[in-house]
């Protein structure tokens, strides 16, 4: 049931997942309280961000760069248990031990020019206006479909990386595996024992790296996120410009022929693919692992985009508008950089509260 009338905040989260609990967290700190002055909202039927709904054979020891919510450490996870598990868990102990009073599930369908120089946050559970947000949607919600010619013509399985079911679905099919990011060659890996025969296919060669993702490496990754960012460009995600880890399980599938990479094809037949050069593979699967794009379009009526495509961004905040911070967006799209993010976010927010007078509630 909608709560009734319009509700007023000094600032509105809208996701409640690594970057929104972040944000949270700090809001907390700065002395604002849950419910009172700040609203986390999240759409999601439960605790534990785009974590939840992934697939049951990513274990928690096979995620990469999982880093701990401020204030409260992930100690002793079972690697062998599914990610969504563990993760869920800790997020619901961190929303518990914090006192966040997140609140779910609630779509938040648009954010809009309010009254008297607020912003109107409008969701599936009634009106909030606040006078800062604090956009924290990741991407999920978004996974990125290409378009081929025939694709529509194909008669086989068509699915993507945000509804992976598990290697065993693809027992005795021939896959094509599309992308040539950490989620295509994870998929690769394990769907190849299953399959009957596996193909990869990338737009670029894929690039291994060697040895400890160092953090000067890190830092350069970060930084060309964050110019493309500053042009007002779509960002890149941090991990396409770090390359692929180039780990025990990726040399033995790599000594095996299961990552040897295929051009991107021409275009896709009834019953399988084909490239420019003449050749063709038949397939009864299509996984598409070719990533996300941010989820913001509840932000479009603020018409934040540049021509460019993007949010031009300084540091988390909207450049057209210093009451939107946007955190888990761009170069803070990792778990390390979330943390960072709803931190800076919190301290320009709390810099914009003392600057205005608040408003009556």
């Amino acid at each position: 049931m909608n709560d009734i009338g319009v509700r007023n905040v000094d600032v509105a989260v809208v996701g409640a997942g690594q970057a929104g609990l972040s944000a949270g967290y700090h809001l907390r700190r700065a002395g604002l309280t849950p419910g009172r002055d700040f609203v986390v909202l999240d759409h999601s039927p439960r605790a534990g961000g785009a974590w939840q709904f992934r697939w049951p054979s990513l274990t928690y020891g096979k995620v990469h760069g999982m880093h701990a919510l401020p204030g409260m450490e992930l100690t002793g996870a079972d690697g062998s248990r599914p990610s969504s598990e563990v993760i869920g868990e800790y997020f619901t102990a961190y929303e518990e031990r914090f006192g966040l009073r997140v609140r779910r599930p609630v779509d938040v369908t648009s954010v809009r020019e309010g009254e008297g120089g607020r912003l109107l946050v409008e969701t599936s559970e009634g009106d909030w206006s606040t006078r800062a947000l604090i956009s924290a949607t990741g991407t999920w919600d978004r996974p990125f479909w290409p378009r081929y010619t025939g694709q529509e013509t194909f008669r086989g399985r068509q699915l993507h990386t945000a509804g992976y079911p598990g290697p065993e679905e693809f027992t005795g099919l021939r896959v094509i595996v599309v992308g040539g990011g950490a989620s295509g060659t994870q998929h690769l890996m394990e769907i190849a024992p299953y399959a009957a025969q596996t193909f990869w296919v990338t737009r670029r060669p894929p690039v291994f790296v060697d040895g400890d993702f160092g953090e000067n490496a890190g830092r350069e990754a970060v930084a060309r996120v964050e110019e493309r960012v500053r042009q007002g460009l779509p960002p890149q995600s941090v991990v396409s410009v770090t390359g692929l880890p180039l780990n025990d399980a990726v040399r033995r599938a790599r000594e095996q022929g299961v990552l040897d990479r295929l051009p991107m094809f021409d275009r896709i037949t009834p019953t399988g693919a084909v490239w420019a050069d003449g050749r063709s593979v038949e397939a009864d699967a299509i996984l598409w692992a070719t990533g996300f794009r941010p989820a913001i379009d509840h932000l479009t009526p603020l018409r934040l985009r540049e021509p460019g495509g993007g949010i031009r961004m300084d540091g988390t905040r909207a450049v057209r508008d210093d009451r939107i911070h946007l955190v888990g967006y761009g170069p803070s799209a990792s778990t390390i950089g979330a943390n960072r993010a709803g931190r800076a976010a919190v301290r320009e927010i709390g810099r914009l509260l003392a600057r205005e007078p608040a408003l009556a509630r």
